[in-house]
């Protein structure tokens, strides 16, 4: 996908999050803990410093001050002023300048990339409280797997994988086999026979990786602690 995509997906999607967010004291049952209140803001914050990062305004954490929450009646407003600006910043942004970021793609098409599937998780989330479960589009669930497999897993798992894991998606072209060799990951974009196998729509293996959707909802093969091991080898949030 290009920085014309992401921008377009990221508007889509910061702009059906806020749309869901009708009750602002509905608890958010993908985030335990969370009110949709809590779940607006949180998202709130994460654009504000990205469209810091993108704007050359702040680099890097260590010169960033956190914004103060706003009241609960100006969240919104907040957020969908926070929206506009990260938008912009991302549409404006060359994808090749170099640009802080915790990961080892340290241009502005990481966080163009990013912004667009933060976006989509939590407006997922906040969908979700509204009792709506919809999916997230096809095209950019599987551009958001190949991200989440390629800078969302430890260093080295929390313990041996045991395995090779393969997915594939239902609804269209998609397939990943992932392992662990003791020295790093090892990810391909590709049919594999595998110790253990999750089958599923694009939206629903993305879910799944993202901790969203339970293993009990995505079609399973082989060894499940393998699978299992996997998942909790993930940054997510």
């Amino acid at each position: 996908m290009n920085r014309e995509q992401y921008t377009a997906e990221l508007a889509h999607y910061g702009t059906a999050l806020a749309a869901a967010a009708t009750e602002l004291s509905r608890p958010v049952p993908s985030c335990p803990d969370w009110t949709v209140a809590d779940l607006v803001w949180h998202t709130c914050e994460v654009f504000y410093f990205w469209r810091l990062q993108l704007s050359g305004l702040v680099s890097g954490p260590e010169n960033y001050l956190e914004p103060k929450r706003p009241a609960e009646e100006e969240l919104l407003d907040r957020y969908a002023d926070n929206l506009r600006h990260l938008v912009e910043a991302v549409r404006r942004a060359d994808p090749s300048k170099p640009v802080w970021t915790w990961a080892a793609d340290k241009t502005a098409g990481f966080v163009q990339r990013r912004m667009a599937h933060e976006a989509a998780v939590h407006a997922w989330d906040a969908l979700l409280a509204a009792g709506r479960d919809e999916p997230i589009g096809r095209d950019l669930a599987v551009d958001g797997i190949d991200e989440f497999l390629t800078h969302f897993l430890h260093d080295s798992p929390a313990e041996d994988l045991g395995g090779s894991v393969h997915l594939h998606a239902t609804d269209g072209p998609g397939e990943w086999t992932i392992a662990h060799d003791g020295d790093g990951w090892q990810v391909t974009r590709e049919h594999g026979k595998c110790t253990a196998a999750a089958r599923a729509s694009a939206s629903d293996l993305l879910l799944l990786l993202w901790q969203r959707r339970d293993v009990s909802a995505v079609e399973t093969f082989g060894d499940p602690a393998v699978l299992a091991r996997l998942l909790k080898s993930a940054h997510t949030n």
